[in-house]
């Protein structure tokens, strides 16, 4: 049997990449195997890696992988599966069922079903019904002796994912996430007991990610506690590699309740902690960054000066970190706010590096041009910015978050005024009004529409732009009537001497689309300073 399947190529994945192996590792494939099994075992995430090697060592010898052997590396490759790379992820989990079913692993096979369920952009009612039929099939395989207390909690876990995903379309959210949090209560009773298994001990920890995630939205501080345990179980169970997602969510939940000291000091952590075999993933040091940007700018310059912030960082800090943390409580007031002032552009540019390639995640790196270019602007580098937000807007139509989109397309224009192109600018403000139309608060298409008006009568041709014309045909003649009111109200008009101060009123951008919902920094909907935007003017964004 070969150890690539048709359904690869057909999709154009390499099945399992070769990661950072050196020449130095064996080359029997009996040892290579008994490597990527063991990697396999405890979802180490360079065992994708592991399986590559031994394939190939495997097709030297004459020899293939077994159908177990091939399901486990498939499963390892679609985990993989990220950015531009995630729509194959479905189909390889699939492929790897039907190979586990054929090596007689039903528990396995149940597994990888659920995941090419959950793989998707959204699993949707359909595939979260279906998901509740396997968790009744690996319940009753595992009671009979057929599948592993791992694998049963796996399962319910992924369920529990996809109707985490699912809370904010329900009648009543509130009442279905109590549901969810008593069932992930009765999972994690499931499991405890079975701890001393590191494979339990993983889903363990993932499970209570996610009782923190549904549960900060009502009880920010029972969400701390939850994910605090993910990340003690994370490491009990020997997973040296890193576990962003619990540490972004655990930072946003501190950001939340005002603590920006010691969600600084994680993120920091989790950005210096390396560890040589399983390095930070590049979109995740991107995810990280931006996350560390924005405490930055919520902490008002105080996030690192208390003399004590050794002591209320000890629990969440790697070793790794504790020597800097004693370092920066000595510095003053002013020296800090002088350091994160520079600290948070060097922080934007390093999201944007790790952002490039070609398995890119769009939405994160749209997110990290926008933000860099709009800081790049605001102290008047408006060419740099320039370049910046025009490479951010494409990623924003694609992933059609109109908040972002406003955002970057009202810098644009603002940079476009300030380079002396008042006709560009015009365009990209009469477009970025039309959008914000759409939303239920009038205000923000509204000043838009002065901006546009503005922009044109510095053009020197003061009427409707093309561009806009179809799609906001009122835009133009609204932007007169407004910006007439305004004149004879003594708003003001367009300052040339800085940025516009209306720009840093608009909405949020890539926030989450729901209460439940996590956007890209790891802030649920409801728990943060985002849940105050205005009614009607949040949209579809990251999840």
């Amino acid at each position: 049997m070969s150890s690539r399947s048709p359904d690869e190529f057909r999709l154009g994945v390499r099945p399992y990449d070769r990661g950072a192996c050196t020449g130095d590792e064996p080359e029997d494939p009996h040892e290579l195997l008994h490597r990527a099994r063991r990697l396999t075992a405890h979802g180490h995430p360079w065992a994708g890696s592991a399986w590559e090697r031994a394939a190939t060592a495997l097709r030297r010898a004459g020899g293939a992988l077994t159908p177990g052997d091939h399901a486990d590396a498939l499963d390892a490759t679609a985990l993989d599966c990220r950015g531009a790379a995630r729509p194959a992820a479905g189909p390889l989990f699939f492929r790897a069922a039907d190979l586990h079913e054929q090596a007689g692993q039903r528990g396995k096979a149940l597994v990888s079903r659920a995941r090419a369920l959950v793989s998707g952009p959204g699993p949707g009612a359909t595939a979260c019904a279906r998901l509740a039929e396997l968790c009744e099939r690996a319940t009753a395989l595992q009671r009979a002796g057929r599948a592993g207390v791992a694998e049963a909690a796996t399962v319910r876990l992924l369920h529990g994912r996809a109707r985490a995903d699912l809370l904010d379309t329900a009648p009543d959210p509130s009442a279905e996430a109590a549901a969810l949090r008593e069932d992930l209560d009765r999972l994690i009773a499931f499991a405890a007991p079975h701890r001393t298994d590191p494979a339990v001990l993983g889903v363990l920890a993932d499970t209570r990610a996610l009782l923190g995630r549904i549960t900060a939205p009502d009880d920010p501080a029972a969400a701390e506690a939850e994910l605090r345990t993910a990340l003690d179980d994370h490491r009990a169970g020997g997973r040296r590699w890193p576990a962003t997602e619990h540490q972004l969510l655990l930072a946003a939940v501190l950001r939340a309740t005002g603590a920006h000291e010691e969600a600084a000091a994680l993120l920091r952590s989790a950005l210096a902690s390396e560890v040589t075999d399983t390095p930070l993933r590049a979109s995740d040091r991107a995810r990280l960054c931006l996350a560390l940007a924005r405490t930055l700018a919520g902490s008002g310059g105080q996030g690192r000066t208390a003399r004590g912030a050794k002591e209320e960082v000890a629990e969440v800090a790697e070793p790794t970190a504790q020597e800097e943390v004693a370092e920066v409580a000595e510095l003053t007031v002013e020296e800090v706010a002088a350091e994160e002032a520079g600290e948070r552009p060097a922080l934007l540019a390093e999201a944007v590096r790790h952002t490039e390639g070609p398995a890119q995640d769009v939405r994160v790196g749209a997110l990290a041009r926008l933000l860099l270019g709009v800081a790049h602007a605001e102290h008047g580098r408006y060419g740099k910015a320039l370049g910046l937000l025009e490479q951010a807007l494409p990623g924003f139509a694609e992933d059609g978050d109109t908040a972002a989109r406003v955002r970057a397309r009202a810098w644009l224009a603002e940079c476009l005024l300030h380079l002396g192109e008042p006709g560009r600018a015009a365009r990209e403000y009469g477009l970025a009004a039309a959008d914000a139309r759409s939303w239920g608060d009038p205000r923000h298409g509204a000043a838009l529409s002065r901006r546009t008006a503005h922009a044109l009568g510095l053009s020197g041709t003061p009427r409707p732009v093309p561009e806009i014309h179809g799609t906001g045909g009122t835009v133009y003649a609204d932007a007169k009537a407004e910006t007439e009111a305004a004149t004879e109200g003594g708003a003001p008009d367009g300052r040339t001497q800085g940025p516009w101060p209306g720009l840093r009123a608009l909405p949020e951008p890539c926030g989450p689309p729901g209460r439940y919902q996590v956007d890209v920094y790891g802030e649920v909907g409801g728990a943060g300073q985002q849940a105050a935007t205005a009614p009607g003017t949040r949209v579809q964004g990251c999840e």
